[in-house]
């Protein structure tokens, strides 16, 4: 049973910093994209961040580049959100996603490429 399995979320200041940590199990996602997303009260889920299998590429909403940085680590299994200057509008759920099939070296931004969701983790940034 394929699990995803996010943490490190939790109540910040304007600002601040965290680092959301998403691990894989029952399979290896060293060969897949993956990406995170978020929902922000009231709105629909959003892109945010993806990268390729090989971390040869990434790409970031708008909203948080320059500011949000994707990484994995596929000896663990784990992809990271390392979260830099905070704003209240970053308070959301923050959700991984993964896919199935193996990588061509493309990212992938859109809810439809990804195949496993993990349950979200909250953020929320007080201002």
């Amino acid at each position: 049973q394929v699990q995803l399995v996010e943490s490190g979320g939790g109540l910040v200041q304007a600002g601040g910093s965290l680092r959301l940590s998403c691990a894989a199990s029952g399979r290896s996602f060293s060969n897949n994209a993956m990406g995170w997303f978020r929902r922000a009260p009231g709105k629909e889920r959003e892109f945010v961040a993806a990268i390729n299998w090989s971390s040869s590429s990434t790409y970031y909403a708008d909203s948080v580049k320059g500011r949000f940085t994707i990484a994995r680590d596929d000896t663990k299994n784990t992809v990271y959100l390392q979260m830099n200057g905070l704003n209240p509008a970053d308070t959301a759920v923050y959700y991984c996603a993964a896919r199935a099939g193996f990588g061509t070296g493309s990212v992938r931004v859109t809810e439809a490429a990804y195949d496993y969701w993990g349950q979200g983790t909250q953020v929320t940034v007080s201002s």
